[in-house]
């Protein structure tokens, strides 16, 4: 028998009350306006008596006294309405069989009357108690609530308490409870703050307890249950900050406490999985002291290319870009962050004119090149193949060719999971610019020609996510193409620090694919997205679904069934084997393809695509 708290037993009292109450008033009405059906006194009370017993007997095994008031909903309050109806129906039948029944209508009044005092009770209660518990010494403090009662909490509540004797801005924290899954720590308390709950019962803890902030703090959680909790917690209203991975906390004398290392919640935190990591020693093996160019370099993931082998002292960094506001910005931010520590040099040029990027390579001689240059939306190329064939397979096949004429050490491009049986022009192209690659490698007797693929990458140019934050930054509804539409994703920084892996190594000819983790639905995303933003999906924020467009399939592949995998020293890069390209033919098909991209025969270009990728089942519009 579960213990009776002092909330139980003021419930039952209030319940009492009402339903003594509830019967007088009833009879007093009935005296007023129907005499023949009114009661003695000694009865009523006889009544009131059972009907009190009858009514806490109900509600005690029906579990409305088991809810504590904070945490009351209209489940509950129509638990409570369905108890008085139980507990009014057997204090009649009781009646009944003892042969002394009042009217049925009594009972029925006195029903409405005794359940409409006891909600009312209930809701003004819930009301004034949460009022007066947030007026005075807590009105200014963010309501929090931390996942998880192990080291990391038990530090951070030191540090708040800490932090009350010195005005820091951690004393603004009022923690209202910890949450925790270990069934032992449940209603213990962790330096005077109790566990209230599991991890599961987070959103509703959060609208109990009108939380305003949630601080993830399990370090060494592992990435499964991370998504999943915090999926929890972005389901609620409440600002989520978590402490990074164990890994990469730092305590130093800069960074003395634990709360100021938990960073808001991104995107990329629901992705479960943990940031894949790399070897940052061959890296800088490979990067320092060379000349490395990147083409594509204005784009989302050219421009993190930059970004990241500035760090590694190269001799000189390249970008070229026919895109100059991109590329200008790129440079800029490497001047403001370097200064003349860098030598970075901006080149406004496309990857199509082989005469210009000889000029470039005859100059430069770039020991490392890095091609991002392409076009990658899929509608769009859908309705202008020929260009897609131009940038992406011309483009790459001229900066190949210039590679190995001018002796580049290596030879990195940056290729899709749509390269795989693909459905689109896009991944068609994609998946052809890669066998460029494998002929490339299999001639090259200095270069070393290598291939990554991988797939979404969050934020990037073209990606799900900025037109998301765009649709809802606008209060306009998200649309999604299809309910069940799944893509793996991956961050920025991971694809750059793939491609910079891989490169160091390349000994040619490789396809490097990366291991990420489960596909991710794009509804969900989305809904995750908009509840990041303290908005509630289908309610503040409509999902819209529009169809699957031209050439988009519902999920995407990232090994063709014949490519295989073997293993790297790095656990998460795996490499895919690659089949022999017949040299004369494939050569012969690559200047038919180009004859016709340059002539603009859009039906023409498609039809020479599938017949040199096989695997390429074109979808239209009729998706």
């Amino acid at each position: 028998m579960r213990e009776l708290t002092w909330r139980k037993i003021f419930l039952a009292l209030a319940d009492a009350f009402f339903i003594a109450f509830g019967t007088l008033s009833t009879n007093f009405i009935f005296e007023r306006f129907l005499p023949q059906y009114s009661l003695s006194f000694s009865r009523l009370i006889y009544i009131a008596f059972i009907d009190i017993i009858i009514c806490f007997l109900v509600q005690y095994a029906i579990g409305s006294y088991s809810k504590a008031w904070r945490k009351f909903k209209l489940f509950d309050y129509g638990l409570c309405a369905a108890g008085m109806a139980i507990g009014q129906f057997i204090t009649l039948m009781i009646f009944y069989a003892l042969g002394k029944s009042p009217s049925k209508l009594f009972f029925l009044l006195n029903f409405i009357v005794i359940t409409t005092g006891a909600l009312l009770f209930r809701f003004a209660f819930k009301r004034t108690f949460i009022t007066l518990t947030h007026a005075g010494k807590y009105q200014n403090n963010e309501r929090t609530l931390i996942v998880g009662a192990g080291q990391a909490a038990r530090m951070i509540l030191n540090e708040i308490k800490s932090s009350k004797f010195d005005n820091s801005a951690t004393s603004e924290i009022e923690v209202i409870g910890l949450v925790d899954d270990d069934a032992g720590k449940r209603h213990t308390k962790i330096n005077g703050v109790k566990v209230l709950g599991t991890t599961r019962e987070i959103p509703e803890l959060a609208e109990a307890f009108e939380v305003e902030q949630i601080i993830f703090a399990i370090p060494s959680c592992n990435e499964k249950e991370r998504k999943r909790i915090l999926e929890l917690c972005s389901e609620t209203k409440c600002r989520i900050k978590v402490v990074p991975y164990l890994g990469d906390l730092i305590f130093d004398a800069e960074h003395t406490q634990l709360i100021s290392q938990a960073a808001d919640i991104k995107l990329e935190d629901l992705l479960g999985r943990e940031p894949v990591s790399f070897d940052k020693k061959d890296i800088k093996n490979l990067v320092t002291g060379k000349i490395c160019m990147v083409t594509g370099g204005g784009g989302s993931i050219g421009s993190e290319l930059v970004r990241q082998i500035a760090k590694y002292s190269p001799e000189r960094v390249i970008i070229v870009d026919i895109y100059e506001n991109n590329a200008y910005e790129v440079q800029q931010e490497i001047l403001m962050t370097y200064g003349d520590k860098v030598n970075i040099e901006t080149l406004i040029s496309s990857v199509r004119d082989y005469d210009k990027m000889e000029k470039i390579f005859m100059q430069y001689r770039p020991n490392l090149v890095f091609h991002a240059a392409a076009h990658k939306h899929v509608p769009l190329m859908e309705y202008v193949p020929e260009e897609a064939v131009k940038n992406n397979i011309v483009g790459t096949f001229n900066v190949a060719k210039l590679a190995q004429k001018y002796k580049a050490d290596k030879f990195v491009m940056i290729s899709t999971d749509k390269a795989v049986n693909p459905t689109n022009v896009m991944g068609c192209t994609k998946r052809v610019c890669e066998m460029i690659i494998e002929y490339m490698a299999q001639r090259s007797t200095g270069t070393e020609f290598v291939t990554t693929r991988f797939g979404n990458v969050l934020g990037s140019n073209g990606s799900v996510i900025p037109l998301f934050r765009r649709q809802i930054e606008s209060g306009m509804p998200v649309t999604v193409t299809h309910p069940d539409i799944i893509r793996y994703f991956m961050t920025i920084p991971e694809a750059v620090s793939l491609v910079l892996e891989a490169g160091a190594m390349a000994s040619g000819g490789e396809i490097f694919v990366l291991d990420m983790g489960e596909p991710v639905k794009i509804v969900n995303l989305a809904e995750n997205l908009i509840r990041m933003y303290g908005k509630v999906p289908y309610q503040d924020v409509e999902i819209v679904f529009t169809g699957l467009r031209p050439g988009e399939k519902l999920y995407e592949e990232l090994l063709m069934d014949e490519e295989g995998l073997k293993k790297t020293s790095n656990k998460k890069i795996f490499i895919g084997n690659q089949l022999k390209i017949e040299p004369d033919e494939f050569l012969k098909q690559l200047d038919e393809l180009e004859a016709l991209a340059n002539s603009n025969e859009s039906d023409k270009v498609v039809e020479k695509l599938a017949e040199m990728v096989p695997t390429f089942h074109h979808q239209t519009n009729e998706n």
